[in-house]
C-alpha cells in the first residue's frame, strides 16, 4: 500500500523585499526555481498546481500560470482567499495527494506591489480608481474605508470590551522587529521599543505606522508530495499534521464580532487532526498585517482566552527566547509584505522544523503553526506541521 501521507519537501523564495529586476510573474518563476533545487524534485515530476494570483483569466492566475510554467497538471486550484490562501491550498493538495488525484504539487506566489505601485496603496480609500465593486463593497468603497482603517475599528472594539492597550499591540511588533534584526534580508531591521511603535505616526486609530506591516516585493514557492517519495529527495519532510479553513465573512461591514475571526472555527480541526493542543506547539508564524491581526489569531486559535491577548502578548511569549516564538523571519511587521503573505508563514515554519533558521533557530522545534489571515479578517487558514509522523 503505497504511503500518500502528505509532506513539504522543497520551498523558494524569490528576491525580496525590493527587487525592481522582477515582474510578479517572474517573482513565481524564480521561487519555483528555487523550491525545485532546493528539494531535487524535476519541474515535470509536478502533477498538481495551486496558485492565488489574479483569478480568471489575469496574468498570474492558475491556469495561466500553468501554461506558462509548462505543466501537464491532473489537479489545479486556484482558491483566492487573500492572504491566507497558501494554508488553503496546504489542505487543498494535502487532500489531493491522500487521494490519488496527483503525486507532486507546486504552489507558488508573486508580487511586485512595491516597485509598481509604491508604499501609498495601503492606505487608499478602496473606491479609488477604476475597479469596479458588487455587494456589501459597493457601499463601502465610495467613501473611502481604507485598508488600515478595516482594522483599526476591530482594534478599537477589542479595546473597548477588554481593556487592550497600545502598549501591549506595539509588544507584538518589538518582537517581530528582534527576529527581523536576524535576517538579512529584512526590510527593516533596528531595533525599536514600544514607546518607538506609540511615537510612530497615527495611521487610523489607534494604530501607529509600526502596528502596521511593510509593503514589499516577493514570492514564494513549495513543493509537496507523498512521505514515501520524499525518501529519495534531498531534504527531510516537512508533515501535514493538521490544515483547516473557515470564513465568516469577507466586507468588514459584515464581520459578525470584530473581537472574534474565523481562527475559532478552524483552529479546533487542525488541531484535532494533529492530535495536539496550544500548549504544543513550538513556534507560531501569523498573518501579521497589523498587530491587531496577531492578538485575534492568538485568542481565536486558543493560546489564550479571549480577551486575554494583551495580557498573554505583555507576558514576552512571542519574544525570543520565549515559549512561542512569532514570526522568526522578521514577519510582515519587519520583512516583507508582498500583499498576501501566507506563504512565508509556511516557509519559515519548514525552514524551522528542519533546523535552518540560523541565530533565528528555536530549540528543540518539533511543531508549529502557520496561520494566514485574508481580506479583512475574513478568511482564516490554520496549518499545522512537524518534524515527525504520529
Amino acid at each position: 500500500m503505497p504511503d500518500r501521507v502528505p509532506v513539504i519537501v522543497g520551498t523558494g523564495l524569490s528576491d525580496y523585499p525590493q527587487a525592481p529586476h522582477l515582474d510578479g510573474v517572474q517573482h513565481h518563476a524564480q521561487a519555483m526555481q528555487r523550491a525545485l533545487a532546493d528539494c531535487g524534485v524535476a519541474k515535470d515530476e509536478i502533477d498538481g498546481y495551486l496558485d492565488a494570483g489574479g483569478g480568471g483569466m489575469m496574468i498570474d492566475d492558475a491556469v495561466t500560470m500553468a501554461e506558462y510554467f509548462g505543466i501537464d497538471h491532473r489537479y489545479i486550484d486556484g482558491t483566492m482567499t487573500g492572504g491566507s490562501s497558501f494554508e488553503f491550498h496546504v489542505q487543498h493538495a494535502a487532500a489531493a495527494i491522500r487521494q490519488g488525484l496527483c503525486d507532486t504539487v507546486l504552489i507558488t506566489y508573486g508580487s511586485d506591489q512595491l516597485s509598481r505601485m509604491g508604499r501609498g496603496l495601503g492606505t487608499g480609500g478602496l473606491g479609488r480608481g477604476v475597479k469596479r465593486f458588487a455587494g456589501p463593497q459597493q457601499y463601502e468603497a465610495p467613501f473611502g474605508n481604507s485598508l488600515v482603517g478595516s482594522y483599526a475599528m476591530a482594534a478599537q472594539r477589542h479595546m473597548y470590551e477588554f481593556g487592550t492597550t497600545s502598549e501591549q499591540l506595539a509588544e507584538i511588533a518589538v518582537g517581530v522587529r528582534e527576529f527581523a534584526g536576524l535576517n538579512p534580508r529584512a526590510m527593516y531591521r533596528e531595533p525599536i521599543t514600544v514607546d518607538d511603535v506609540l511615537a510612530s505616526r497615527l495611521i487610523a486609530d489607534p494604530l501607529h505606522k509600526l502596528d502596521c506591516c511593510v509593503i514589499s516585493d516577493g514570492g514564494g514557492a513549495i513543493v509537496m508530495t507523498t512521505a514515501e517519495r520524499a525518501r529519495d529527495l534531498r531534504q527531510p519532510p516537512v508533515y501535514v499534521l493538521g490544515a483547516a479553513g473557515a470564513q465568516t465573512h469577507w466586507n468588514i461591514s459584515q464581520m459578525p464580532d470584530f473581537t472574534d475571526t474565523a481562527a475559532s472555527r478552524c483552529g479546533p480541526v487542525a488541531f484535532g487532526q494533529a492530535g495536539v493542543t496550544p500548549a504544543d506547539i513550538d513556534t507560531i508564524q501569523f498573518y501579521d498585517s497589523f498587530t491587531i491581526t496577531v492578538m485575534l489569531l492568538l485568542e481565536g486559535l486558543g493560546f489564550c482566552a479571549r480577551g486575554e491577548g494583551g495580557a498573554f502578548v505583555k507576558e514576552g511569549h512571542l519574544r525570543r527566547g520565549g515559549d512561542l516564538p512569532l514570526n522568526t523571519d522578521g514577519g510582515g511587521l519587519s520583512s516583507s509584505h508582498p500583499g498576501m503573505r501566507g506563504i512565508f508563514l509556511l516557509i519559515e515554519s519548514v525552514r524551522q522544523l528542519r533546523g535552518q533558521a540560523g541565530e533565528a533557530q528555536v530549540p528543540d522545534c518539533e511543531l508549529a503553526l502557520a496561520c494566514g489571515s485574508g481580506g479583512w479578517l475574513s478568511c482564516i487558514g490554520a496549518v499545522i506541521l512537524g518534524r515527525e509522523h504520529p
